[in-house]
């Protein structure tokens, strides 16, 4: 006995609608929507996890070129300066998620080269501590990021800054700051309205790294936090840089500091770096799903249209089944089979080709570049220059659900009305 004949009839029946008839042209007609919409499902699932992917590789591969050279958590003095760094240091490395630490110093500064002026900020850091918290040293493109030493005034900058300078290792630069309080109130006692003119001071290219984040590239340095503190005008770090054993565990863990760290400290981790770029990444990962799960439910409910042709072209059907026995029930069963199996070839096939697209988009993508010539991703707008995925399956698990959901929805109304269909009047003109 074959499978079909161990289904319940309605399920019988069901497949049979589904499948296209030989004979009549209506039946390969009604056959040719349904297939239409599978594909319509299958594409707006296929896109959907597509899309999703993407976004999630986008923010997966940004994010990890951020902390190529952010650390998981800074600790900020709230007066500017941190004298004791070394205790509260060790206080954090106290944590048990804590790995490591080291100090560090910012200043805002302007670069100059050649009439070039370009921003960049200033972080004066140790070269020996820093490499246990970043990976800046395994970025570098030229030099040595050990380079930075006391009182040498070197500097390391970001490829792309060293572009826009057109500036390599061994070339000046001079670094033009802004005048320091001091200086500020001694010019306004002596000279009233005048302006304090800008400090500046010629350093030298020691080395170049790339991150792969275009922002840190272009507008990032390093110097030697002796240096930079001489520089800022200031006799401490400012603060701390921690590295974790896990950085998706930072905000708990900063929570867990700013409650134990003693004196006017301030702890903020990586996510809140650029709070404002993942808040609107994940503003237009919800908004995606949205509308591609619109374009789901057009395709879906395309099956409304599929099912009353159904009906009503299968009318003599219904009444010699009411005739036999068949219950309202039963009737009403038998065309909710039909639309969902269409909804669930649709998803199955969607999810397959959604999946095969999102796991070779890396092959796909550049593929499509070569042939066509084009770019779909400038590094300087989008951070980076090629486009990458990140599959999950609980996205593929949601999506195919949420489809096969609303196809399911689309055949209640259909189905309702067949099970409505008095045998009489179906069949007085058959």
């Amino acid at each position: 006995m074959s499978i079909t004949h161990k289904l319940p009839y309605e399920w019988q029946v069901g497949l049979r609608y589904t499948r296209a008839g030989k004979r009549s042209g209506r039946n390969s007609f009604i056959s040719f929507i349904s297939m239409a919409s599978v594909a319509g499902i299958a594409l707006g699932v296929a896109a959907l996890i597509v899309v999703l992917s993407v976004m999630n590789g986008f923010q997966k591969e940004v994010t990890a070129r951020m902390l190529s050279v952010l650390a998981h958590i800074e600790v900020f003095d709230a007066r500017g300066q941190m004298p004791d760094w070394r205790a509260s240091s060790a206080l954090a490395l106290r944590h048990p998620e804590v790995r490591a630490a080291a100090p560090f110093a910012e200043v805002e500064a302007m670069l100059l080269s050649d009439g070039v002026m370009k921003p960049v900020l200033l972080r004066g850091i140790d070269p020996a501590s820093e490499a246990k918290v970043s990976d800046v040293a395994r970025h570098m493109r030229a030099g040595r990021l050990d380079a930075l030493r006391p009182d040498g005034y070197n500097i390391v900058i970001g490829r792309a800054l060293a572009r826009a300078l057109d500036v390599g290792v061994g070339d000046r630069v001079t670094l033009l700051l802004a005048s320091n309080p001091a200086d500020l109130q001694a010019t306004a006692q002596s000279a009233g309205r005048a302006a304090a003119p800008p400090r500046t001071r010629p350093l030298t290219v020691a080395g170049i790294f790339e991150a792969g984040h275009y922002e840190f590239d272009s507008t990032l340095a390093f110097a030697n936090i002796a240096d930079a503190e001489a520089l800022a005008g200031v006799a401490a770090p400012a603060g701390v840089r921690l590295r974790l054993a896990d950085m998706a565990r930072a905000p708990q863990v900063a929570a867990e500091l700013q409650a134990s760290l003693p004196g006017e400290l301030y702890v903020r981790d990586w996510s809140k770096v650029n709070a404002v770029w993942f808040a609107a990444v994940q503003s237009q990962k919800r908004m995606m799903f949205i509308i591609l799960t619109m374009i789901v439910a057009v395709a879906a409910f395309n099956l409304v249209s599929t099912l009353v042709m159904t009906v009503r072209d299968k009318q003599a059907d219904i009444a010699i089944l009411r005739t036999l026995g068949a219950s309202p029930r039963s009737v009403m069963g038998i065309f909710m089979v039909q639309g969902s199996l269409v909804g669930l070839l649709g998803a199955a096939l969607g999810v397959l080709l959604g999946v095969v697209v999102a796991l070779n988009i890396d092959i796909i993508v550049p593929f499509i570049e070569r042939s066509l010539g084009v770019q779909f991703l400038s590094e300087e707008v989008y951070l980076i220059s090629e486009i990458p995925s990140d599959l999950r399956w609980a996205d593929v698990g949601w999506i195919g659900g949420v489809a096969v959901l609303l196809a399911f929805l689309a055949t209640l109304y259909p189905s309702w009305s067949a099970a409505r269909v008095k045998p009489a009047e179906a069949l007085r003109y058959e």
